[in-house]
């Protein structure tokens, strides 16, 4: 999304409302329902424009809403109204037309179809489409400015950013879905750590470059342009995930690093050094990605965690084994304590390399730095 679309008065403000969105997302995509997740965003939407009323609504492909959350109305109004909405009206145009809405009256809108016996009043609204490319998978609207105000378009352009998130959101929650289904536990870990290893990391390296940005003071129209476009890239990515349309681009070894630093938020204090070949990897394009992804888990915890100076990625490999060793200067840390409370990362890495015959070994002790050499066998693959 174009951050110059609409005229942004404090743009230090809106960096701080979208750090905050990154977190809720974060959240969506580490636990909870997608219930949950849904009524969270709902209300983190409505204080981004301090409105009264908010709600998201998710179609569930037959005409009618799968999901319909709601904040700003007590559970008690929701009894008073008879039915969810149903698609006609202003509703409707969001739905069908893709259409952004932005009413300063409800009522003087011809399309409008009025509210149900119950439905507390409302008089401005600002609803938008939340899509992942053409795909439609729900609306986000909101009625009422606290300060009697209409919607303006600022309040827009921050609504439909956060429709973005919305979409990775309920994308992640397709994703679970599909996940419960599948029969085989070894599958239904390899998507948790797909989800773990790519978009998390992602997600990890915006929060930071938001952060970073905040506390520098120095910001830029088009560094919102750039974050925003890297939060477009994740939810296009979930959806190739949930599609199953990811493509496998690996190219060369060295390729693979450089496509996956250009993913992440490298400081400019950090120096990063690549040395690994020009030439193809000696493996299956969908084995060589899986095992990027296990240098990808580990080169983010070293960017985000080891307060490094310098990390080093090189490889080494002949006919028998195939080898990544990634190396920083940083504070290191106490093995055994990390392995006696494992987070899924390190789980991921272990796992992930036993699934191509492989191991991960980990040399490491607090102010010393930390080396992690990957290994995996080329002839048996």
């Amino acid at each position: 999304m174009n951050s110059d679309k609409y005229p942004v008065k404090n743009e230090q403000d809106i960096l701080n409302q979208l750090r905050e969105i990154a977190e809720s997302v974060m959240y969506a995509a580490e636990g909870g329902t997608i219930e949950q997740v849904l009524e969270r965003i709902a209300h983190v939407s409505r204080g981004l424009v301090r409105a009264r009323y908010a709600a998201l609504g998710v179609p569930d492909g037959r005409g009618g809403l799968r999901y319909f959350k709601v904040s700003g109305i007590t559970q008690e109004q929701v009894r008073q109204i008879p039915h969810l909405p149903v698609g006609r009206g202003l509703l409707g145009v969001i739905m069908r037309d893709r259409e952004v809405v932005r009413l300063e009256r409800i009522s003087d809108d011809p399309r409008s179809v009025g509210f149900p016996p119950g439905h507390p009043p409302m008089q401005s609204m600002l609803g938008v489409p939340i899509q992942a490319g053409t795909q439609l998978l729900g609306t986000l609207y909101l009625c009422d400015r606290e300060d009697g105000l209409p919607f303006d378009e600022r309040d827009q352009w921050l609504i439909e950013t956060m429709a973005g998130y919305a979409a990775l959101a309920i994308a992640g929650a397709q994703l679970s879905e599909q996940q419960a289904r599948l029969s085989k536990l070894e599958e239904r870990q390899r998507i948790g750590m797909e989800l773990h290893d790519g978009v998390i990391q992602s997600l990890y390296a915006v929060g930071m470059h938001l952060d970073l940005m905040r506390y520098a003071g120095n910001v830029r129209s088009e560094d919102l342009g750039e974050i925003i476009g890297q939060l477009n890239q994740v939810i296009e990515d979930i959806r190739r995930y949930i599609l199953n349309l990811r493509a496998t681009r690996v190219g060369t070894i060295s390729d693979c690093f450089r496509e996956m630093l250009g993913r992440l938020y490298i400081p400019s204090n950090l120096q990063v050094e690549i040395n690994a070949p020009d030439e193809p990897p000696p493996f299956a394009e969908s084995t060589f990605a899986g095992i990027c992804q296990i240098a990808n888990e580990a080169i983010s915890n070293a960017v985000r965690h080891a307060e490094a100076t310098c990390i080093v990625i090189s490889t080494l490999y002949d006919q028998h084994r195939f080898q990544i060793t990634i190396t920083d200067d940083g504070k290191g840390f106490d093995l055994e304590a990390a392995r006696a409370n494992s987070g899924l990362g390190l789980r991921n890495m272990e796992y992930r390399a036993r699934l191509y015959g492989g191991h991960v070994t980990i040399q490491t002790e607090p102010g010393q730095g930390t080396t992690l050499t990957i290994t995996v066998p080329v002839n048996t693959l």
